[in-house]
């Protein structure tokens, strides 16, 4: 036979994940190839079997009678592929290939990142791309292999592990407090400038827990940032009070650059408090998806570096 076998599997494993995600475009990012790349793999495989697999339009990608049949048998062969592939990683004890995560921005460059030093030096055949994003991510269409939600909530289609937890803290910089009383109770922050995460007039109301039960205040102040970090650094240059997760504040709090306010009193969280660790549901997640969840799970090592340990 005149035919590459190498060539035709992958153009059968671009074709499957064309399928699988719905549009070129996803295929092309999960597979870390360009577009055009996509487009001619699915080319040189119509012209080698002489059919069209798929039916292209603007707005639409749908398989033809024979693409449904080949579909059937091509993502079997891929799948097989696949565990071999899987199979020779674990006897080697070396997972091979690239990993796609994303997180939320604060998150991933506060934290996360400084779990992927020891990560990579311990599976030097592993490449890792770590995008951030402050929305929510459809992990098949964006080609993504996991996800780190900071949440409560969770979807159903998704199978998740939780890796960790964290609080809000209500802190401020002690220079805010020249001339300014210290709040003793939640009822206090309705005089001060309480800055807040979100858009527009967003959290308007925060909620505390004491001994008694719960309260909630109103708050109003004169900055609404979308972005933690960027709340921190008003909450440090004393511009006022602010709900923020301990992770980012850890240190400042040690140093005194931050003080905690109201002991007695512990914010409900704005947002959910775990972190958790999502992926697609497949029947067998690939060996370099498996050992890095592990690894977060490692040791506790996710709430260490949730606590800037």
């Amino acid at each position: 036979m005149s035919e590459r076998l190498p060539e035709r599997m992958a153009g059968m494993a671009v074709f499957s994940r064309v399928v699988e995600l719905g549009s070129f475009s996803a295929a092309a990012r999960s597979l870390t190839l360009t577009k055009s790349a996509v487009s001619k793999q699915i080319a040189r495989l119509e012209a080698h079997l002489g059919v069209q697999l798929l039916r292209r339009t603007t707005r639409s990608l749908s398989l033809t009678e024979a693409g449904r049949a080949f579909y059937d048998r091509a993502s079997h062969a891929v799948a097989l592929c696949r565990d071999a592939q899987a199979a020779v990683s674990e006897h080697t004890g070396q997972p091979i290939g690239l990993l796609r995560i994303t997180a939320p921005v604060t998150f991933g460059r506060s934290r996360l990142i400084s779990l992927m030093p020891e990560f990579l030096r311990r599976y030097p055949q592993v490449r890792v791309q770590l995008v951030l994003l402050d929305r929510p991510v459809d992990l098949a269409e964006e080609g993504f292999d996991l996800a780190v939600r900071l949440t409560e909530r969770l979807s159903g289609d998704l199978v998740a592990r939780e890796v960790g937890s964290f609080s809000y803290v209500l802190c401020a910089h002690p220079h805010y407090f020249k001339g300014v009383a210290r709040p003793e109770t939640p009822s206090d922050l309705a005089r001060l400038n309480c800055l807040r995460y979100g858009e527009g007039e967003t959290r308007s109301v925060w909620r505390f827990q004491g001994r008694k039960g719960h309260l909630r205040v109103n708050v109003s102040g004169n900055l609404t940032v979308n972005n933690s970090e960027a709340l921190h650094a008003a909450v440090l240059e004393g511009v006022g009070l602010a709900l923020l997760p301990d992770y980012l504040v850890a240190n400042d709090l040690r140093s005194g650059r931050l003080e905690s306010l109201l002991p007695r009193w512990i914010p409900q969280a704005p947002f959910g408090t775990k972190v958790f660790a999502v992926w697609l549901r497949e029947r067998h997640p690939p060996p370099i998806l498996r050992v890095f969840i592990d690894y977060l799970l490692e040791d506790g090592r996710v709430k260490a570096a949730l606590k800037g340990r």
